[in-house]
């Protein structure tokens, strides 16, 4: 296959295996696969590392080259107006309804190489081999690669999904990168319309269901000795942008009856974060903190740090902030501090469609395990704001170590298949509903 000449300054060179490589790769088979993860793992804005943000040339050189898999895989390929790449296969008739088959294709900094993406190539993988056994389904499929399910660039998960979904806000649009560019600006500078943003969304009537093929990103499955997993729901889950704010002094000068140490409340505040989740059965997570105005030998007088918050149910989650909020008002009073809190992303706990879960479990079944791993997804996925369009279920695939958003993230060729074979059995599985 052809991959575009240009790259941005810093991309890890890209290497595509040679003709007689390539033709020693089944078609659509668990091996090509996992050779098309490696080639995406190329596409990266890091040199050693795996980087890839929305409306990026990362992004671009990425839609196009699935686009190509799409075409091969006997779908149309085409990128929506959020910047999603997807592929359309007709149905029997032009009112025939459609089935979803998606995951991402962005990643978080430093990402490994099958979080989301090996959920979109299995299901490239999937209709190719439909198409070559020459099976007609009596509905139409389109899979999607979504464009921004991490929220790496923006801040905001979901932003791909959320336009198929018909639940883009327009609040959105004044989103900011790291470097000041507004989520507005770099629609137009990547060739998008913002003015066409509801192009994206796809008419509740048409989609009969939207299926997902995940690694678990847990330890679960390899436990239990299982490759596969049927998902049940999917947690809540809600991100802020934390801040203590005190005063800064001299480290040698100021007694510590008079020091407003911001650092020193926001690490209380980190501890209690950790305590009150575990207890109360959620999980809360501090994945990044600051401190101004850096200097060695000055007292921090602003610490600026991160809460993600996940639980089962979003009462629970809810509960659980209330009581983090209460301990940083203790924390902030006690030591002369203020503490304020920007919510950035809320997310409600979803569980999945009876009808599409059974027939991933139908699927898994027909590999040989006839009582899959049920599994709560902990971590956030697409599914989440497909949602509000229409049910989903979800398929886990082991990984090593349960490790994910990871360099050393991991699966086996064996799991693969046994994933593509799953997959494939739970869509003939609904298609018998329509017979």
């Amino acid at each position: 296959m052809n991959i575009p000449p240009y790259a941005s300054p810093g991309m890890a060179p890209v290497t595509v295996p040679s003709p007689d490589e390539t033709d020693l790769v089944v078609p659509f088979s668990a091996e090509e696969v996992l050779e098309r993860c490696d080639i995406l793992a190329t596409h990266s804005s890091r040199i050693g590392a795996i980087e890839r943000s929305y409306l990026t040339v990362e992004h671009s050189r990425t839609n196009w080259t699935v686009g190509e898999w799409m075409a091969q895989a006997g779908l149309e390929p085409w990128q929506d107006a959020a910047g999603n790449q997807r592929g359309s296969l007709a149905g029997p008739t032009d009112d025939a309804p459609v089935l979803l088959l998606a995951s991402h294709l962005d990643t978080v900094p430093g990402a490994g190489r099958y979080d989301g993406i090996l959920g979109t190539l299995m299901a490239i993988a999937v209709v190719g081999r439909l198409e070559a056994k020459g099976i007609t389904l009596p509905f139409g499929v389109e899979v999607l690669g979504f464009a921004d399910e991490e929220g790496t660039r923006f801040g905001r998960t979901l932003l791909g999904s959320c336009a198929v979904a018909g639940a883009w806000q327009d609040s959105w649009w004044e989103l900011r990168d790291p470097q000041g560019i507004s989520l507005r600006t770099a629609f137009e500078a990547f060739g998008l319309d913002p003015e066409r943003i509801e192009d994206a969304a796809l008419p509740r009537e048409k989609v009969i269901g939207y299926l997902e093929a995940h690694i678990e990103q847990g330890p679960l499955l390899e436990d239990a000795d299982r490759a596969l997993g049927v998902v049940t729901g999917i947690m809540g889950a809600r991100r802020f942008d934390l801040t203590m704010v005190g005063e800064a002094g001299h480290a040698g000068g100021m007694p510590y009856g008079r020091r407003r140490d911001a650092l020193l409340g926001a690490s209380e505040l980190v501890s209690a974060i950790e305590e009150l989740s575990r207890d109360n059965g959620a999980i809360g997570t501090v994945g990044r903190m600051q401190a101004y105005p850096g200097a060695a030998n000055v007292i921090p007088g602003r610490a600026d740090f991160s809460l993600d918050l996940r639980a089962e149910t979003d009462e629970l989650r809810d509960r659980v902030w209330d009581l983090i909020q209460e301990q940083a008002d203790k924390i902030a009073a006690a030591r002369n501090l203020s503490f304020e809190a920007i919510e950035r992303h809320d997310a409600e706990a979803t569980v999945v469609g009876d009808r599409l879960a059974q027939a991933i479990r139908t699927g898994i079944a027909s590999t040989g395990d006839h009582e899959p791993l049920e599994l709560l997804s902990k971590a956030g996925h697409d599914a989440m704001a497909i949602a509000s369009l229409t049910d989903y279920a979800m398929l886990f695939i082991r990984c090593g170590g349960g490790i994910s958003h990871h360099k050393d993230e991991s699966v086996i060729v064996e799991d693969v298949a046994l994933a593509l074979d799953a997959f494939e059995a739970a869509v003939l599985d609904l298609a018998r509903d329509f017979a």
